[in-house]
């Protein structure tokens, strides 16, 4: 169980400044290569789908330019699905599970879907291994309007310019020990705010919208994924990191007004997925797998509602 709760940077009790934020800044350093481990995955890609890239991030627009990839023969008449990896830029197999669903399970699926894909929203936060931009600012809390991290506003254009609304939303993420051990610790020194201890639930659960929750639609997902790996149990609270679980390895956020891109479209049929990639029982690959599970459970139920 994660035990460390504290982040050195600022004063307790006071909001950072400018030099509280380049001074964590300051703290980060590139662990692993965006450009050696993602981008030529994605490129590969562009053999079986259409490539472009969306926008590049300010801070270093040569080594950070972001790409989606689409069904290279757009069909009007098929409904559409996006799928998005990697805004918590440290979450890897919200990255690697999209391009695997992408290069092993799509092709299944384009007779019946346009399939459109973001796979690294965040490459600055893949390279550093973080949760957040260069500006301490959290991506998947600010896809709102006029939004001041730069990766969430090209998402946001991207999906804007889409052929066609999506159906189905699939955004893949991990939840991690360091979440508790590093990011929630940093989150309250950044506000000024106390740090409330919390626990990292082990195993495997969706997230879903509050107003909209689609519950059946949920289990679907847990169903396929239980089959690669454990699902996430409810605490003593029936709760998962302070949310009630309304089914097994469910539970419910209001998506548009915390800012989350899945919150982005107003698709029918959307899920957040969290991997637990710190437990015993998992591998990386495992990991990956869980979230092609998650995507092909989400597509197969939605293939019976169609």
């Amino acid at each position: 169980m994660p035990t460390q709760s504290h982040c050195s940077i600022g004063q307790p009790g006071v909001p950072w400044g400018d030099n509280e934020r380049q001074q964590w800044r300051a703290q980060t350093r590139i662990q692993r290569e965006y450009q050696v481990e993602v981008v030529p995955k994605i490129q590969a890609l562009a053999e079986h789908f259409e490539l472009s890239q969306y926008g590049a991030l300010s801070y270093d627009a040569n080594r950070y330019p972001l790409f989606c990839l689409k069904t290279r023969l757009w069909d009007a008449s098929k409904p559409t699905v996006l799928i998005t990896g990697g805004v918590h830029g440290y979450e890897t197999s919200g990255v690697h599970g999209a391009l695997q669903f992408l290069a092993t399970e799509a092709k299944h699926y384009e007779a019946n879907f346009n399939i459109v894909a973001a796979p690294c929203v965040s490459p600055w936060g893949y390279e550093t291994i973080n949760r957040w931009n260069p500006n301490a600012l959290d991506p998947n809390r600010n896809f709102v309007a006029n939004s001041k991290a730069e990766e969430s506003a090209a998402l946001m254009n991207l999906v804007a310019q889409l052929p066609q609304p999506a159906l189905v939303h699939i955004d893949l993420h991990e939840t991690t020990d360091t979440d508790e051990t590093e990011f929630r610790p940093a989150l309250a020194a950044r506000d000024g705010i106390d740090y409330a201890p919390g626990t990292i639930p082990d195993g495997f659960y969706t997230v879903g919208d509050e107003q909209n929750p689609q519950i059946e639609f949920q289990k679907a997902i847990i169903e396929s994924v239980r089959k690669v790996t454990h699902i996430a149990p409810a605490d003593e609270n029936n709760q998962i990191i302070g949310s009630p679980v309304v089914a097994d390895g469910v539970i419910l956020y209001d998506m548009k007004k915390l800012g989350l891109c899945g919150g982005i479209t107003s698709c029918q049929y959307g899920s957040t997925t969290e991997v637990y990639p710190d437990s015993d029982k998992v591998t990386d690959q495992e990991c990956n797998d869980a979230q092609v599970a998650a995507v092909k459970g989400a597509l197969d139920y939605v293939l019976t509602q169609l």
